[in-house]
């Protein structure tokens, strides 16, 4: 679990850990800081840090260099090696003159650092500075979710898009290796162009909204389910054999067709789709797909309205 799902009931105000094994340092930063506004808890050593860490995961750590049992080194290495605690900002403590083992610990991965003695007005604007650093570098790795989510989204019906389906079928091989097998099954709306032209475009766009709910809600949650391009959605899932997969289609063909789509007051359309599927492997996934499209295409010239196998039939 990371530090932004944990507990519900976190303090509003930031939490700051002083680490120092000398209990005046410990009280002198911490009174700094909660003039400052912080809520402040306080560890002895570098195990004790750790462990206040996983209690507290507090939005900041100051870190003594050298105490004992565990110095500011090895726990900050500690806190970096362990996922719950690696994003924490850390700014180092010390009372050394020499620049080396500041630069170690920025090596490691602190944020800065604080000579002692510190003045409270230089102590609250580090932290300050390293807070705002962390807020940002949240924001922007939020911002980059959401641009990535937006980059496999289809704005129209809110299913994933092609870029979706090349991502996964690449994720699937690597964890479940290239010869894994895949069932791929391509539908497409029936006459969908005389919807456009008999009802206008926005119509349109309410019948491929349509479509994917119910297509949503027919196939099996563990399939992606995308839409392909213009009124062409596809399927895909590990580990179907042919029969597996044409009932999956044959479902969701019906449940399609199965009612008229209401598209605007007392104005219903009857809606059909046609599906072909293939059977291939991750490796292969482009010759399956061009299976899984010839099959529609045979769909369509058989009447529409059904589900073909590349190289079976099955009609309704």
């Amino acid at each position: 679990m990371n530090g932004d799902l944990r507990g519900e009931n976190r303090p509003t105000v930031p939490t700051i850990l002083v680490v120092d094994d000398s209990t005046a340092i410990r009280r002198i930063l911490g009174r700094a800081l909660a003039a400052a506004g912080y809520r402040v808890v306080e560890a002895a050593d570098g195990s004790a840090a750790l462990d206040a860490c996983r209690a507290e995961h507090p939005d900041l750590v100051l870190l003594d260099i050298d105490m004992p049992v565990m110095d500011g080194h090895t726990a900050l290495r500690e806190m970096r090696a362990d996922p719950d605690l690696a994003s924490i900002p850390v700014l180092f403590l010390t009372a050394r003159t020499a620049g080396t083992d500041v630069a170690a610990g920025l090596e490691l991965g602190a944020q800065d650092y604080l000579r002692k003695p510190c003045e409270p007005a230089e102590l609250t604007a580090r932290v300050g500075m390293a807070l705002r650093a962390k807020a940002l570098e949240h924001a922007l790795a939020r911002q980059a979710r959401e641009l990535n989510e937006l980059s496999i989204t289809d704005a129209l019906t809110g299913l994933g898009n092609r870029r979706s389906i090349t991502a996964t079928v690449d994720e699937l091989i690597a964890t479940r290796g290239a010869d894994c097998a895949v069932a791929v099954i391509m539908f497409d709306v029936d006459h969908f162009k005389a919807v456009n032209d008999n009802y206008g475009h926005p119509v349109g766009d309410v019948v491929l909204r349509i479509v994917a709910q119910r297509l949503r809600s027919a196939v099996d949650a563990r399939l992606l389910l995308a839409r392909w391009g213009g009124e062409e959605f596809l399927l895909v899932g590990v580990g179907l054999d042919a029969a597996e997969a044409f009932a999956q289609a044959e479902h969701a063909r019906h449940v399609v067709s199965e009612h008229p789509f209401a598209t605007g007051i007392d104005q219903t359309i009857p809606v059909t789709v046609s599906a072909g599927c293939a059977i291939g492997t991750l490796a292969g996934f482009a010759a399956a797909l061009a299976a899984a499209d010839g099959a529609l295409y045979e769909a369509k010239r058989a009447g529409r309205n059904r589900v073909l196998v590349a190289n079976e039939i099955y009609l309704n």
